[in-house]
């Protein structure tokens, strides 16, 4: 019988009661799982984090789907908690949550994971790799926690906001972010049988929203759009591409004009394709849009958005860059081929890709939300934007692998005709000017800061960065 035992600590400048309890918030599970984990939550029984509790995750390992599912065993308030395997991977597995007050406002986060490997005596070659998974995702996790637990929690004035587009990568990431910032979520989905009590239905194709069974909020925010880099650009997928911008966000401002009390904020995205190609230019939001598909779209979503700052409510559009995290979109995409070492630079590499990682843009959005005076387009990108021959030696530098591969400019159009011409191809340099203007602080300003957080690599021990 073989257990093993990983500890990590963590000093957070919090008091204790407030760490412990953003644990049994809604979303807290969402918000420390990483991005590159194949984990998530799929049921729960009970509620927070007290002894009883049960909760189901989906889970591969090495590609094989299962169940995990975890019962809370014991609870003591501000001081532990503690859950274990009743099924899953692990022969056994106990994780506890410790807490120590070190002074009022002075706490230090203690995870102890003690598992066990199936197979018995046949697992041992893998307990190392074991330690070094356990190693990377609670990094990433006490990283999160720190910097979510000193920037963020308890310093925001609390809101109800209704969230279209929830399901995708950054809905996701956001609507677990902005609950545990202290925020109440509602989401708006297209299941009429999901009877989650955050969520409310939706049919923007049949102009369906029933605007009293959402009630009074203060915020909307519009994520929707279907991905408009599979495949090429047909007819019926751009038809496709720009009605699920525009008749969604059209519905969105005519149902918040019609409510008892409209919101003081909707925030709706847009994309940089706004400017299409725009060489080594550096664009900010001052900028026009190209004579391109992908900008003509842009162009149209946010001018569906106007009707809500023409009914006097603070509009924002979200100018969003290439999101960086592989829970979906770009990197998603690159990363199994580059950790085979088959990283490929795009042509000449030479064109600007204007990037953002994941938690700049939750911490973007949280600080457009909480700043007023910020309105109109306003570019959700990193300030420091490099070309695709830099992304691609900096990417296969963080995952230790080469990069040897080009893909030529000729392959790319015969693959992807105008979708690789105006995404893969198009140079975009863009400047967050109204973020950096507004005092919003970037938690990764660097390329390498921000793969190397959402990849849980080394790089992200090694930056002079905040998380």
């Amino acid at each position: 019988m073989i257990k093993k035992e990983f500890v990590r600590k963590t000093t957070i400048h919090a008091p204790v009661s407030t760490i412990f309890a953003w644990h049994a918030k809604d979303g807290a599970i969402n918000r420390l799982t990483p991005p590159w984990a194949p984990l998530s939550l799929v049921a729960r029984k009970g509620r927070g984090i007290d002894k009883g509790v049960e909760v189901t995750f989906k889970i591969k390992i090495f590609g094989i789907p299962m169940k995990w599912e975890a019962r809370h065993i014991d609870y003591k308030e501000n001081a532990m908690f503690r859950d274990y395997q009743v099924k899953g991977p692990f022969a056994d597995w106990e994780h506890s949550h410790l807490f120590h007050a070190k002074s009022t406002d002075l706490t230090v986060m203690e995870d102890q994971v003690r598992f066990r490997l199936p197979f018995g005596i046949f697992s041992l070659p893998f307990y190392g790799y074991a330690q070094r998974q356990l190693e990377r995702i609670f990094f990433y996790r006490h990283q999160v926690l720190k910097y979510d637990m000193e920037n963020r929690v308890g310093q925001i004035q609390k809101q109800r906001i209704l969230i279209s587009g929830g399901s995708g990568p950054i809905g996701k990431a956001l609507v677990s972010f902005l609950k545990t910032c202290g925020h109440q979520v509602i989401r708006l989905v297209r299941a009429p049988n999901d009877r989650s009590e955050d969520v409310r239905f939706w049919d923007p194709y049949n102009n369906i929203l029933d605007v009293d069974a959402i009630g009074p909020v203060d915020a909307v925010i519009n994520l929707n759009g279907v991905d408009i880099s599979k495949g090429r650009w047909n007819r019926r997928q751009r038809a496709k591409i720009l009605d699920s911008r525009v008749i969604s966000t059209r519905i969105l401002v005519e149902k918040m004009k019609r409510m008892p009390h409209p919101p003081s904020t909707f925030i709706s995205a847009s994309a940089i394709g706004f400017y299409g190609d725009g060489g080594h230019s550096r664009l900010t939001e001052e900028n026009g849009p190209k004579d391109c598909f992908i900008s003509r779209v842009c162009r149209q979503w946010e001018e569906a958005s106007f009707g809500a700052s023409e009914a006097g409510i603070r509009t924002v559009q979200l100018r969003i860059g290439v999101v960086l995290t592989p829970a979906g979109g770009a990197l998603e995409r690159m990363y199994l081929p580059f950790l085979m070492g088959l990283g490929t630079r795009l042509s000449h590499g030479g064109q600007y890709m204007s990037w953002i990682g994941i938690e700049d843009v939750l911490g973007g959005i949280l600080h457009i939300l909480e700043n007023k005076e910020i309105s109109g387009p306003v570019n959700l990108t990193a300030p420091e934007p490099v070309t695709n021959g830099e992304f691609t030696r900096t990417l296969a530098r963080v995952l230790g692998r080469p990069a040897p591969f080009v893909l030529p400019k000729a392959l790319i159009l015969t693959l992807w005709g105008d979708m690789g011409k105006e995404t893969l191809l198009a140079s975009t340099r863009v400047i967050p000017e109204k973020l950096i203007e507004s005092g919003y602080h970037f938690v990764h300003s660097r390329l390498e800061m921000a793969l190397g957080h959402v990849l849980g690599r080394p790089a992200a021990k090694n930056t002079d960065g905040k998380m």
